[in-house]
């Protein structure tokens, strides 16, 4: 007699943005999808709007957080999230160009992954953003970075990066 394994479920945090055409719309139809074909979507943060990063010659993007329940693995969210951002209408022209959508997975439970080329969880850059800290820290201020060892909360307190992101309102 087989016995049913149960499922078992991560949570995923991931970071949305977009600053060309509808931002905000585009961002609601991002987590419909996400919660409609990559798992459910159990948190979501407010909207920041933040000058453009890396290339700054384009309009500012807006950026927000969500916490995801899946029973994928991280590649396979990964992989969930290229395609929503192509069903939106994105297209992939500069590295920190100008984008009607962006999906990054940032954090995947306690997991660190490393794929070269492909995955890296946590994502390597997250602790230098404040765009991507604040709102993360707004849904999972403790949650623990499984490199770094301190909490959302204590690394976005205690971030240096200049740039201003401004707190919306939730969605």
């Amino acid at each position: 007699m087989m016995l049913n394994k149960a499922l078992e479920y991560s949570t995923a945090y991931l970071l949305l943005g977009g600053n060309l055409g509808d931002r905000e719309g585009n961002l609601e139809k991002a987590i419909e999808l996400l919660d409609q074909k990559t798992g459910r979507v159990i948190s979501v943060s407010s909207l920041y709007e933040t000058a453009a990063w890396g290339k700054t010659d384009q309009p500012a993007f807006l950026n927000q957080a969500v916490a995801l329940q899946t029973n994928l693995s991280a590649l396979e969210v990964l992989e969930h999230a290229l395609n929503i951002e192509q069903e939106l209408g994105r297209i992939r022209k500069d590295k920190w160009g100008e984008r009607l959508i962006d999906i990054d997975l940032i954090l995947f439970g306690n997991e660190v992954i490393n794929i070269p080329d492909k995955l890296q969880v946590p994502h390597p850059h997250m602790q230098n953003r404040k765009f991507v800290m604040e709102p993360l820290a707004e849904i999972a201020p403790d949650v623990v970075h499984p490199v770094l060892g301190e909490t959302i909360l204590t690394i976005s307190k205690n971030m240096v990066d200049p740039l201003e992101v401004k707190k919306l309102a939730k969605l």
